[in-house]
């Protein structure tokens, strides 16, 4: 009997010159596919390129199958002269090649796993670094002549990016947010419906919110944001990978980090942290009890993952306290309204 496997796609691309893979684009990406479809693509293990010929007969095997919307896609793609892909992981694994890098990037934003719910280990060195253009994906060496080209013929290629991920919008716009600058949303992005990501909002692969919220700082990579919280102008969270560290920065729900604050531990449920403080792990808080009076001197990283605390500064002494927080954040329901 055919074992699940964890994920499939089939897509369509880009390569340079040499044929590598440059990105791949998965229009319906699949989380545990059935048996059925399994069986339809036969000896297809992790990544298979599939010719005209291949096409054609993959999709008369998938009609026969009983998989009408797989079938109508690839029928789609029968019309197409760039390069397909059909990438099926039978575990999940770190990813080996640019294929699978694509499919686990997709399967982020398309709301099919969470953020670190995946195997990523090893991204950044699959992926090739690529100008990202008006006429789509070009690897670095040849942007030169297809720069020239385009003046030759009196236009201009706009270079939009030089990076190793592309902006998510260009693969696919999840239901129900909204995003004021595209370019600040990478794929692999995890964004939960109710999200709003405002202009000066960031938001990295791996990472995301369960919406809904407003982001108007930066959720950097392996970061998540609990359902009703607040990322004020500005602020930051330190991203996993950040100097090597292994804690994994979350945010819970109902939270708000001000203005130009910032947090290096994760937070619980219903905490504040005011605009303008960085808390981090190694941070000395005093924490006070209800009347004002420090109970004791604790580094940040004892707090971690604590509800309902109220990050602040002695605007005096310039101390860093902790005092219990006696208020949620209520989310504007009219800026959250996205139909």
């Amino acid at each position: 009997m055919t074992q699940s496997a964890f994920a499939y796609g089939i897509g369509i691309g880009t390569q340079n010159n040499r044929g590598e893979w440059l990105e791949v684009y998965f229009p319906q990406p699949l989380l545990s596919p059935s048996r059925a479809l399994q069986q339809a693509l036969g000896n297809c293990d992790n990544q298979s390129s599939l010719n005209r010929n291949k096409l054609s007969a993959l999709h008369q095997t998938l009609e026969a199958a009983g998989e009408a919307s797989e079938a109508v896609l690839v029928a789609a793609l029968l019309d197409s002269e760039a390069p397909v892909v059909a990438v099926l992981l039978r575990e999940d694994s770190a990813p080996k090649t640019v294929p699978e890098a694509y499919l686990k990037l997709h399967l982020l934003s398309h709301r099919l796993v969470t953020p670190h719910g995946s195997v990523l280990d090893g991204l950044f060195a699959v992926l090739p670094n690529v100008a990202w253009t008006s006429e789509g994906a070009i690897a670095i060496d040849e942007l030169p002549e297809r720069q020239l080209a385009a003046r030759l013929r009196g236009d201009t290629l706009e270079v939009s990016s030089v990076d190793k991920l592309p902006k998510m919008t260009n693969y696919v716009v999840p239901a129900g947010v909204r995003i004021a600058h595209t370019a600040r949303v990478r794929l692999g992005a995890y964004l939960g419906e109710g999200t709003t990501v405002m202009h000066e909002g960031f938001v990295n692969f791996n990472a995301g919110t369960d919406g809904p919220g407003m982001i108007e700082g930066r959720i950097s990579a392996g970061v998540r944001v609990g359902s009703g919280s607040d990322l004020g102008g500005g602020c930051s969270t330190i991203g996993t990978l950040s100097g090597g560290g292994n804690i994994v920065i979350s945010v819970g729900r109902e939270c708000l980090i001000g203005a130009n604050a910032g947090i290096g531990i994760p937070l619980g449920d219903r905490c504040t942290v005011e605009a303008g403080l960085f808390v981090t792990a190694g941070t000395k808080v005093s924490v006070l009890d209800s009347q004002g009076q420090v109970l004791e001197v604790v580094s940040a990283r004892e707090l971690a993952n604590k509800a309902d605390l109220l990050f602040r500064r002695n605007s005096i002494s310039g101390a860093v306290e902790c005092l219990s927080n006696h208020s949620a954040v209520e989310l504007n329901s009219e800026l959250h309204a996205h139909n």
